[in-house]
């Protein structure tokens, strides 16, 4: 929380990546023998995803640390509705009608 973020940015602790795993700074920690591979992995599933989408889920994401309840469900009908307007949400709609795996292009 607030106490322990506060106290490991003024005390300037060290904490173990195992530790910041474990209090969310941090996604995911992987042996250094499966690091290069599991990393490659997620590489991967993000770069198949349609990426205007994940920029508006990590527009909404930050912009909830500052919105009000009001200001944040606006900024995200705004971004549902631009992200409906996008050639990838066409694709993925066909893509799961048709029962295919999406090809996302960006757009």
């Amino acid at each position: 929380g607030w106490q322990k973020a506060s106290a490991i940015m003024m005390l300037a602790d060290k904490i173990s990546a195992a530790e910041a795993e474990r209090m969310g700074m941090i996604y995911k920690v992987f042996p250094d023998a499966d690091f290069e591979s599991s990393s490659k992995k997620i590489a991967e599933t993000l770069s198949a995803m349609p990426t205007m989408a994940l920029a508006y889920i990590k527009e909404a994401l930050t912009n909830s640390a500052s919105n009000d309840l009001e200001a944040q469900l606006s900024t995200e009908d705004e971004l549902q509705q631009k992200a409906a307007a996008t050639e990838d949400f066409k694709e993925g709609v066909k893509a799961f009608l048709e029962k295919r795996s999406p090809v996302f292009t960006g757009n």
